[in-house]
């Protein structure tokens, strides 16, 4: 399985990384999002560079979970792991319900608030470009190595190679080992990462574990709800219709009524 190791000690903040990924996806030029959040990600970013507690700089996107809740809370299957490490979209099959917003605990999917037909975006660790023998466009365009891209178990070795050579150099963490069940995404800083999402209280439980109970709840939730309304609509387009008959046989329609009746009675 592939990840990338971010080392957050040669990072420089030149966000090469960010306009490569502008590039390879497509993205276009940056507009005022209407719920932008102060992290640089948006539904046309899937990447930023974030400063790390004033002095350090490191870049954010999705971490590609090894159980992403993302996946496990969408209801159609327009999010998926692959063998491979990205977790990857189908817009063809989203319905818009941004289950997968409220799962990810970090907020990474974003929605297209501004488009008439919006979908989720997120990063996806340029699937195609992995499947074809390359580098993510974000890891090929840093100029300072500040990444790595290769098999998840090789960069774990790695990222301990660095922390035990360089003790002075890097905190004795490697994020996104066990945190979520374990990410593609690691890193490796000097500096505490509690501003990418990376709180010290963030368990090593995957994330579906606590989404599950309350996801699996919704289909039944949304049937009941459904049934519910369609009852409801019955009753009241069936009063509709009566007070409609009412009004068309007027004041004077019952009484009519109860008289003709009388008269086929005798």
């Amino acid at each position: 399985m592939k990840a990338i190791l971010n080392d957050v000690t040669r990072c420089t903040g030149c966000e090469q990384c960010v306009q490569a990924c502008v590039e390879a996806n497509g993205l276009g030029e940056e507009l005022p999002a209407v719920r932008a959040r102060p992290d640089g990600l948006s539904a046309s970013r899937f990447c930023s560079v974030v400063v790390v507690s004033g002095a350090a700089y490191a870049r954010k996107s999705c971490l590609h979970c090894l159980q992403p809740a993302c996946a496990e809370a969408c209801l159609v299957g327009a999010l998926r792991k692959t063998p491979a490490g990205p977790v990857i979209y189908d817009p063809d099959k989203c319905i818009g319900c941004r289950y997968c917003m409220l799962a990810c605990p970090l907020a990474i999917p974003r929605y297209q608030w501004e488009r008439t037909l919006p979908f989720v975006r997120k990063c996806t660790m340029c699937a195609e470009r992995i499947a074809g023998g390359r580098l993510p466009a974000c890891v090929e365009a840093c100029p300072h190595d500040a990444m790595l891209f290769g098999d998840r178990d090789a960069l774990l070795a790695e990222a301990r190679r660095r922390i035990r050579s360089q003790p002075d150099r890097y905190l004795p963490h490697i994020y996104g080992q066990d945190e979520l069940g374990g990410t593609c995404v690691l890193y490796i800083s000097h500096v505490p990462l509690d501003v990418l999402g990376w709180p010290a209280a963030i368990g090593e439980r995957p994330l579906p574990a606590y989404t599950w109970p309350v996801i699996s709840k919704t289909p039944v939730i949304a049937v009941t709800v459904a049934a519910s309304l369609s009852a409801i609509t019955w009753i009241i387009r069936r009063r509709m219709r009566i007070a409609e008959q009412e009004a068309q046989l007027g004041p004077a329609g019952p009484a009519s009524g109860d008289h003709t009746q009388q008269e086929q009675d005798a």
